[in-house]
């Protein structure tokens, strides 16, 4: 049996380049499937732009999986579409009604700037990366589990942060354009184990500068960043980060 078909009609923000002006336009009765997912709909836009003779909408995009974290589209004013959890890939056309009109724009913040259309620069995130640096912890071979102290809590609060995929949604949903949940996260999947432990301090102090450094906002604790993030990072990992971010000021 075929799919049932759909259509839907596709604001699309388009802007050529990060100094351009942008504007909305609308793309109507394009032609989908409940089971489409939402980045499919959007190259199926695109053949028949191709078709026409007209440019196709440049969006980021790799793995389709939920994991690299590349699919960073506003649909419908939430960052990634209204599916709780899930990235833009994993995102399917039975979310939306037949004959809806979407609203799709790139993030909007200081230091994401749009490279083109529904793309972004989101290089700033490398960089505060790189400013935490590497763990320097000669861990040797592999351990037996037993001989790790490492408890259970700390185990599963390292691997709950690390599952963050810095996609950047954290940063489009807050008012503030902040990235602390992020930073926070990156902060915190390695100084919950005792390899990271070592240089927290510093890894700390250099990503938060970093981070201020590169124009993003500051946190009010307002919570649209844990809300809208696709892997539920938890807000308690920015105040991990605060008392980390402190004590290691004190020890200057």
């Amino acid at each position: 049996m075929e799919d049932k078909i759909m259509k839907v009609n596709l604001k699309v923000w388009r802007q050529k380049g990060p100094k351009e002006p942008g504007k909305f336009v609308v793309y109507s009765d394009v032609e989908t499937t409940p089971d489409t997912s939402f980045l499919e709909t959007l190259d199926i836009l695109n053949e028949t732009l191709v078709e026409k003779g007209e440019e196709p909408i440049v969006f980021d995009h790799d793995c389709r999986e939920g994991i690299c974290g590349m699919c960073s589209l506003y649909v419908n004013g939430h960052p990634h579409g209204p599916a709780t959890g899930a990235t833009t890939c994993q995102l399917y056309m039975r979310r939306f009604r037949n004959g809806e009109t979407i609203t799709v724009e790139p993030w909007r913040s200081a230091a994401f700037p749009v490279i083109k259309d529904l793309m972004v620069d989101r290089n700033a995130f490398d960089k505060i990366q790189q400013a935490g640096g590497y763990v320097s912890f000669n861990c040797g071979g592999a351990q037996d589990a037993n001989d790790l102290p490492i408890s259970k809590v700390q185990a599963d609060e390292a691997m709950d942060s690390a599952s963050c995929i810095g996609c950047g949604a954290c940063v489009a949903a807050c008012k503030n354009g902040s990235a602390m949940l992020f930073v926070s996260a990156k902060i915190s999947q390695l100084s919950r184990l005792p390899q990271g432990a070592v240089e927290k301090d510093r890894r700390a102090l250099a990503m938060v500068a970093k981070m201020d450094e590169l124009g993003f906002g500051n946190c009010t604790n307002t919570g649209a960043c844990s809300a809208e993030c696709p892997k539920n990072i938890k807000m308690a990992n920015i105040a991990r980060m605060n008392r980390e971010f402190i004590a290691a000021e004190c020890k200057r």
